[in-house]
């Protein structure tokens, strides 16, 4: 019985611990870290505040957790969508893969969409702690250049970390312009017809390689 209620508190605890991550992932993607407040973190948790110094310590560790797990979701999503692709994939493929998981938020919506914002803006200005994730960066980079490089000889490295952080920065600005919002009313094939051909053309860098 003492395991039991101790299991259900463990449970709630982890409940109310995803539920800060989630609703902090919403507000910072709306506003950044900047314009975002206790308060309404909290509020739209359903929790306490003491809850937040009890999981996280404080406000700052909370949303920098908060950045965290949604690069982290984000990467761990691309490269597993990289890895899938054969050795007979195409540019297109890669783009594809590349921005896959950006793709499918658009057309979900929800606190996907929200994890993917929260990694633009991260994108556009680096919180402290990036370097926390840089070997996951660098695996996505090396996965994309590994399949790229086949199609596409003669590029060296630092031109291929240009055209993919170029590739990513498109993604990033997208999903929080206004024009990510008309494209998240689009269905999903249409998402995907629309946006792989641009992104194609950024790591292709030439319109006769690949």
């Amino acid at each position: 019985m003492v395991t039991e209620r101790t299991d259900q508190r463990r449970e709630a605890g982890q409940r109310t611990r995803d539920g800060l991550l989630a609703a902090a992932q919403e507000l910072l993607a709306q506003r950044g870290q900047e314009g975002v407040s206790l308060r309404e973190i909290t509020d739209r948790a359903g929790a306490n505040v003491s809850a937040v110094s009890y999981h996280f310590g404080s406000l700052k560790a909370l949303c920098d957790s908060a950045i965290e797990n949604a690069l982290e979701r984000y990467l761990d999503a691309q490269i597993d969508e990289v890895a899938s692709l054969g050795t007979a994939s195409g540019v297109e493929d890669v783009a594809a893969a590349f921005a896959g998981p950006m793709m499918r938020a658009l057309a979900v919506g929800g606190r996907d969409l929200a994890v993917m914002r929260t990694v633009a803006r991260v994108g556009i200005d680096p919180p402290e702690g990036w370097g926390r994730l840089t070997a996951k960066f660098q695996q996505s980079r090396r996965d994309v250049v590994r399949h790229l490089s086949a199609k596409i000889p003669g590029v060296d490295e630092r031109e291929w970390n240009f055209r993919i952080r170029c590739a990513a920065g498109l993604l990033n600005w997208l999903v929080l312009a206004p024009i990510g919002t008309e494209l998240a009313d689009e269905p999903p094939e249409q998402i995907e017809r629309w946006l792989v051909p641009v992104l194609a053309g950024a790591l292709r860098g030439s319109p006769n390689a690949g």
